[in-house]
């Protein structure tokens, strides 16, 4: 449009088309919202493809390499050859032998336990591992100047209940083996009982035993680690019974102890305390934790050394830096340990009795002088033998016979006794 035509319109024209130009401009410049989303195209993916690419996925857990030698052990099987194998030579092995003077692991494997050895670059002893079960692990450790840390590995898992019952049928060994009792399960039946019953020739065909086994369970694995909690055989017009208090002994349901009461010194006389029972220990020179798990009396080499409690004698050996020891179990729950002896009066499973000598005091081993180095277990772990509270009466008080009555009670329940 012209200017002079614009200027020849009526004002209030001029301004409605003015305004209407300066809206319409406006718009234009005005940026469109439509512009700012971006168009989203569809894809059609196939996820079946995608999942079956191996995709390395990172991750912060590192995996432990795999041991350079690894065996089950078999019969026949020697420390030293074992060692030998695992390309670790002899001096390696006593210095793994010192570590394991506080714990004395590599004494007790026996065929199916597992051992493992890694090395460094230097084709050198990094660590040792010796697999008994699920529930136990003993590994050795590597310090740089090349002595071994040992480390104790005991996983206490779920423990259920087992009742066990039958009839004599033949032997009790057969017919309780017939049930579900295993062989050694079997023997501390028999050892619980020797005092009140003869098997062998007391028993008759349709006499009834009732057997509670506790087992342990880890992961939902059994780990063949089984206690006994009560036995009951009754032979029609009288019965025989042991049930396990909380104090880890036996008694009848008089309350009556199955086996003598313990003595808390394993001499026939006091002697003075060289070291005391001590975990954590430091080493004056190291300063790592070097655990005392025992007790150590200052007397003359020959001193006799008794029993302080009836078992079976489980181990009798030669150790490099214990010396010659002797092992006792003394039931489910207790085992006793008595290093740095000069002679063995017992030999590996004679039953022993308390007060009976099992061997003479020495200065075997590595020691500073002649002591007896004495160890109490209680479920498999060291206490101080001086402090631990271990069955020293052979009856219970009424105080006691109140809560095993309860326990009794119980027991005779999942056994299936009236």
């Amino acid at each position: 449009m012209s200017k002079n035509r614009l200027a020849g319109l009526p004002s209030l024209h001029r301004k409605v088309l003015l305004g209407s130009v300066l809206i319409i401009g406006c718009a234009i410049l005005m940026p469109s919202r439509h512009e700012l989303i971006p168009q989203r195209i569809p894809v059609q993916l196939d996820i079946d493809a995608i999942l079956s690419q191996n995709i390395a996925i990172p991750t912060t857990e590192l995996l432990e390499p795999a041991a350079d030698f690894q065996k089950q052990i078999v019969k026949g099987d020697t420390l030293s050859g074992l060692f030998e194998q695992g390309g670790v030579d002899q001096q390696t092995m006593y210095k793994v032998l010192e570590a394991d003077l506080n714990v004395l692991a590599l004494d007790t494997l026996k065929p199916g336990n597992n051992i493992q050895f890694w090395l460094n670059d230097a084709g050198e002893l990094q660590k040792l591992s010796l697999y008994f079960d699920a529930s136990r692990q003993v590994i050795f450790s590597r310090f740089d100047d090349g002595s071994f840390n040992v480390d104790e590995i005991n996983i206490e898992g779920i423990w259920r209940d087992r009742a066990v019952s039958g009839q004599i049928h033949g032997s009790f060994y057969l017919s309780a083996q017939k049930m579900g009792l295993n062989a050694g399960e079997i023997q501390r039946v028999e050892s619980l009982l020797k005092e009140k019953l003869n098997f062998a020739r007391d028993l008759r065909a349709g006499d009834k035993f009732s057997v509670l086994m506790n087992d342990q369970y880890i992961d939902g694995e059994a780990t063949g680690n089984s206690h006994v909690l009560g036995v009951t055989i009754d032979r029609g017009s009288s019965s025989i019974n042991a049930y396990q208090h909380s104090d880890g002994n036996f008694y009848d349901e008089q309350g009556q102890s199955l086996a003598r009461a313990f003595q808390r010194i394993p001499l026939a006389k006091n002697y003075r305390i060289s070291s005391r029972f001590n975990p954590h220990r430091h080493h004056p020179v190291t300063g790592r934790t070097s655990p005392h798990n025992g007790t150590d009396f200052a007397i003359p080499i020959g001193t006799k050394i008794v029993a302080p409690g009836d078992g079976i004698v489980s181990l009798v050996t030669n150790h490099r830096f214990a010396g010659k020891y002797i092992v006792i179990d003394h039931g489910n729950k207790y085992r006793t340990r008595y290093l740095h002896l000069s002679k063995f009066l017992v030999h590996k499973g004679q039953r022993v009795s308390r007060g009976q000598v099992i061997g003479l005091s020495g200065n075997t081993g590595r020691v500073t002088g002649p002591h007896l180095h004495y160890e109490f277990h209680i479920n498999g772990r060291p206490v101080d033998s001086m402090k631990a509270k271990i069955p020293m009466a052979s009856k219970l008080s009424s105080k006691q016979m109140s809560e095993f009555s309860q326990i009794v009670k119980v027991r005779k329940m999942m056994m299936g006794i009236a």
